[in-house]
């Protein structure tokens, strides 16, 4: 019998049978090369190429990587290897085998994605759960809160990025937006045919997209399962960047790309549900309105979210969407309905939008954090408060919520004090995210920018 994780998903991939539904895919289309692929602290997507004769051999035995990989294989400025040094054992890479897809750009190349284990061969732990695999994390923590609640969280996200290349600047009036304009996409056609075509044939099913500034797109696919929407968002990236390359030109999920543009946001859009039902609704109710089972998973959202924004808003770049002004971006913790000014907006009965995860999220941990934030709400019943009425703009802060940090060193902070939000992610996890993001944030404090040699440069005497 299996008596570890590692060993289980070994026998489960041996005698599943997707394995040789796989393996005569692979003869039929002609593939030749597989990437096993798993994901970053950061969403960077790291594996390895497996030449397809060898898939069923290791699909049952995973690949080994070096466990920093985790963490990009990032040094600090001490140079300190993150992630557990140079001495630090592999991890073994298992393919979850209903993720195999066949790249629909060339299809002599597939991928599978990978949950990740502590190798055979350690001391302690061996064949554990990898604690850094914020992949695995996610699904580990789903199915823990389904099994407890009965609840399924479904998303949906909106992954703004922008587009730079020959042909594609927009034109309009000072003072006016390019926004929804179809002559912009119709610049950008080749982009928003190739996305949608390639993302469809990889399992998103694609609804709709519009051209909202200056060379930013956003196409969205369905809402599902939230395990399902994270594989998907990770996809639509890579799909993106392989349009780019054959398309000649750049494509980024930079958060704010330039002063003066509007940032790249990737807002969840999130529903909990209970035997086919969605329980953020009230049944016969038919104005906008949210169910008491809702509040209390909104009052945890909000609890959390400032503590949130070292996933939600991870990068030093990230908070340049809330200094600059008429950015649509929150300016504090609150919800409201229909209320595009707030963090958290009803959007529909049964469907809250939240606005603070920006384009270079890992959606796996974005993911994480919010079923843990709701699941502290409905444990405790916590008190979202009134929805904001008007602008959030020009109202004052909920004295209940902690202020938003306003940078990455301050999102750092307010993630080392929520407890919650630590231990659901675990130690490991937690503090590898601190630790990397704390050596970005010094990196930044100690690099000279433009703006102050521009600034500073001919200030004095």
């Amino acid at each position: 019998m299996p008596t570890t994780p590692l060993d289980q998903h070994r026998e489960a991939n041996a005698s599943s049978e997707l394995l040789p539904q796989i393996l005569s895919t692979i003869s039929d289309r002609g593939v030749e090369f597989v990437y096993f692929q798993s994901v970053t602290i950061t969403g960077r997507v790291v594996g390895k190429v497996v030449p397809a004769r060898h898939f069923a051999r290791l699909a049952v035995k995973g690949i080994q990587q070096h466990r920093t990989a985790i963490a990009n294989l990032q040094s600090t400025r001490e140079g300190v290897l993150l992630g557990g040094g140079v001495h630090a054992p592999e991890y073994t890479a298992m393919a979850d085998l209903d993720t195999f897809a066949v790249l629909p750009w060339d299809t002599s190349v597939a991928r599978v994605f990978c949950r990740l284990y502590e190798p055979d061969h350690v001391r302690s732990g061996a064949g554990e759960a990898f604690a850094s695999d914020s992949r695995g994390l996610l699904k580990r923590m789903h199915a823990d809160f389904t099994a407890r609640t009965g609840l399924e969280l479904r998303t949906g996200t909106e992954p703004e990025m922008t587009w730079r290349g020959p042909g594609l600047n927009a034109t309009f009036r000072p003072g006016s937006s390019p926004a929804y304009h179809i002559e912009h996409l119709e610049k950008g056609r080749a982009i928003y045919q190739k996305v949608i075509n390639y993302a469809q044939a990889l399992g998103l099913d694609m609804v709709e997209g519009d051209y909202e500034d200056e060379g930013q797109f956003e196409l969205n696919w369905m809402y599902d399962h939230a395990d399902l929407t994270a594989d998907r968002l990770t996809t639509y990236r890579q799909v993106c960047k392989q349009v780019a390359r054959e398309l000649g030109i750049e494509a980024s999920f930079m958060p704010k790309p330039a002063t003066g543009m509007m940032g790249n946001g990737c807002h969840h859009n999130f529903s909990l549900w209970r035997d086919g039902v969605n329980v953020l609704e009230t049944p016969g109710v038919t104005e906008l309105h949210l169910s008491d089972e809702g509040k209390a998973a909104l009052g945890g959202v909000l609890a959390h979210s400032a503590s949130a924004m070292l996933v939600m808003g991870s990068t030093v770049n990230s908070y340049k969407r809330y200094w600059d002004s008429g950015q649509f971006a929150p300016s504090q913790i609150n919800w409201g309905l229909d209320n595009k000014t707030c963090t958290v907006r009803l959007s529909a009965n049964g469907r809250l939008e939240y606005k603070l995860p920006d384009a270079a999220v890992n959606p796996y941990l974005s993911h994480a954090v919010l079923l843990a934030a709701i699941d502290d709400g409905l444990t405790n019943e916590l008190d979202p408060g009134a929805p904001t009425i008007g602008s959030s703009y020009d109202s004052a802060q909920d004295a209940r919520f902690a202020p938003l940090p306003l940078n990455l060193g301050e999102a750092i902070a307010a993630f080392r004090g929520d407890e919650v939000l630590r231990k659901a992610l675990g130690p490991e996890l937690a503090d590898l995210l601190v630790d990397y993001r704390s050596d970005e944030w010094a990196r930044f404090c100690g690099y000279v920018t433009d703006w102050e040699k521009d600034t500073y440069w001919e200030d004095v005497p």
